[in-house]
C-alpha cells in the first residue's frame, strides 16, 4: 500500500515542469488523497541533503496555480547518482560512501514508498540507476519518470513534455530578434536554438516561425518585405554543413535581400569546434555526465565567425533563445500532454509499476509505463522527416547530407 510519495524536479527546466508537478498533486489528491506527499527541493541534490517541502492542504488545493508558471517552484539541480567523484567534490556526499545508497536510505528515512522524477533523459537514466539498485538491494519502493526535455530527444519516446511550448516561444523569441534585420545594413542574425544532440528544436522552432510569417500582412513598396523576415539557413547536429557552399548561397541571399537569418542549433559543428580548440591547446568545460558545457564553446558566435566574411556582412548579432523558451509555461498542447501523462504515472505508482511514462515509439506511439533499461537519451531527429525537408525547399537551402560523428 501507497502511503507516502516524493517528487522532484531534475536537469534543464523546460516548460512542463511546474505544471507536471500540479497535475500529480492533483491527481494524487482526487484517487488517494491520504497518501502523503513531499517534493525534494533541487531534485536528486536535495534528495542527497534530506532536503523536502511537505505538500499540505493548502498546496493540494490550489494546485492548479502550478500549471500557470515555467520553471519549477521545488528547484533543479545536476546530479549523476553513479558519478561518486563529483558529488565527494560538490560535498554530497562523503568519501567512500555510494551515492545510490545514500539516496536509497534517505528514501527509506522519509519511508516513502514512491518516487516521481520529472526530467530528461539523464535524469531518467539516473533514476534507471536507482531503480535498478533499488530492487538488487529489496528496498521496497517504486520509481516513475516523466519525460521533460525541450530538445525531444529521448529514445524511445515520441515526444517529450515540453518540446511544443519550448518551440512556440522559441519563435516569439526570433519575431522580435528579426526585427532587427533593418538596424544595419548587410546584417547577419544568427539565432542559437538548444538541442545538444537533436535538431529537433531548432527545427520545430523554424517550422513555428514561418507558420506565423504566413499568417502576416506584407508592404513591400515600405520596406516591409517577406523574404528580410524569413528563415535563410537551418541548421542542425544530424546534418553536415559545408561552410564553403552555403557561403556562397548566403552571400547571394544577403546581395539580393539585403540580410541573412539563420536557425542554429546549439550542437550542431560542436565537434568541429572542440577539435579546434583542443587543437589550440585550451580545455574543453564538461560537466558531471560528461556533456561539453556549450555555453563555454558559444556555437553561435563560432558560426558568426565562419559566415562574416565570407558572406561580407556589416553587421552580425547573435541572440539565443534557449532560456527564454525553456522557462515559459506550458501551451495549451503540452498541459493536455502533461495531464495524460500525469494521470498514467499515479495509475502506475499506485499499482507499483516502476518506469517512465511516455509514448512508445516502438509501439505505434500508445502512451504507457516504458521499462526503465529502455530509456536513452540522444534519439537524433529525423532529418528526412517530410515537414523539415519542405521548409529546406522552401527557403532555398540542400537537402542534407547525414553528418560523421
Amino acid at each position: 500500500m501507497v502511503a507516502k510519495v516524493a517528487f522532484l524536479t531534475a536537469g534543464g527546466f523546460a516548460p512542463c515542469l511546474s505544471a507536471a508537478l500540479g497535475r500529480l498533486i492533483q491527481r494524487y489528491t482526487e484517487l488517494a488523497p491520504e497518501v502523503e506527499l513531499i517534493a525534494y527541493e533541487h531534485g536528486y541534490q536535495g534528495l542527497l541533503q534530506g532536503r523536502s517541502i511537505t505538500i499540505d492542504d493548502t498546496v493540494r488545493a490550489k494546485a492548479e496555480l502550478l500549471t500557470q508558471y515555467g520553471g519549477s517552484p521545488i528547484g533543479n539541480s545536476r546530479v549523476k547518482l553513479t558519478n561518486a567523484a563529483d558529488l565527494v567534490k560538490r560535498g554530497l556526499v562523503a568519501e567512500g560512501v555510494d551515492p545510490l545508497k545514500a539516496a536509497a536510505d534517505r528514501l527509506t528515512a522519509d519511508g516513502v514508498d514512491v518516487l516521481h522524477t520529472i526530467g530528461g533523459d539523464d535524469t531518467n537514466t539516473t533514476a534507471a540507476d536507482l531503480a535498478a539498485f533499488l530492487a538488487k538491494e529489496n528496498y521496497d519502493l517504486t520509481v516513475v519518470g516523466l519525460p521533460k526535455t525541450i530538445d525531444n530527444d529521448v529514445v524511445p519516446i515520441t515526444q517529450s513534455l515540453g518540446a511544443w511550448t519550448a518551440a512556440e516561444q522559441g519563435s516569439r523569441f526570433a519575431q522580435n530578434i528579426i526585427a532587427e534585420h533593418n538596424s544595419a545594413s548587410r546584417m547577419l542574425i544568427i539565432h542559437e536554438v538548444m538541442g545538444r544532440h537533436c535538431g529537433w528544436l531548432t527545427a520545430a522552432t523554424a517550422q513555428a516561425y514561418r507558420e506565423w510569417l504566413d499568417t502576416r500582412e506584407w508592404l513591400p513598396e515600405i520596406g516591409l518585405d517577406r523574404r528580410e523576415w524569413d528563415i535563410h539557413g537551418v541548421y542542425v547536429p544530424e546534418a553536415e554543413i559545408d561552410l564553403d557552399a552555403e557561403a556562397t548561397r548566403l552571400r547571394g541571399i544577403l546581395d539580393e535581400v539585403g540580410n541573412v537569418n539563420i536557425f542554429l542549433s546549439e550542437g550542431a559543428g560542436v565537434d568541429a569546434i572542440v577539435a579546434e580548440l583542443e587543437a589550440a591547446g585550451e580545455e574543453v568545460g564538461r560537466d558531471a555526465f560528461g556533456h561539453v558545457k556549450l555555453d563555454t564553446i558559444n556555437p553561435g558566435a563560432w558560426f558568426a565567425k565562419q559566415f562574416a566574411g565570407r558572406i561580407n556582412a556589416e553587421k552580425v548579432m547573435v541572440q539565443k533563445s534557449g532560456y527564454f523558451s525553456r522557462s515559459a509555461p506550458a501551451n495549451a498542447a503540452d498541459l493536455a500532454l502533461i495531464t495524460d501523462m500525469a494521470h498514467r504515472a499515479v495509475d502506475a505508482a499506485l499499482a507499483g509499476t516502476p518506469g517512465v511514462i511516455g509514448q512508445d515509439e516502438e509501439a505505434d506511439d500508445a502512451l504507457g509505463v516504458i521499462a526503465f533499461d529502455r530509456i536513452a537519451g540522444g534519439k537524433a531527429f529525423d532529418i528526412s522527416t517530410g515537414w523539415y525537408l519542405d521548409m529546406l525547399d522552401q527557403i532555398g537551402q540542400a537537402r542534407p547530407t547525414p553528418a560523421a560523428h
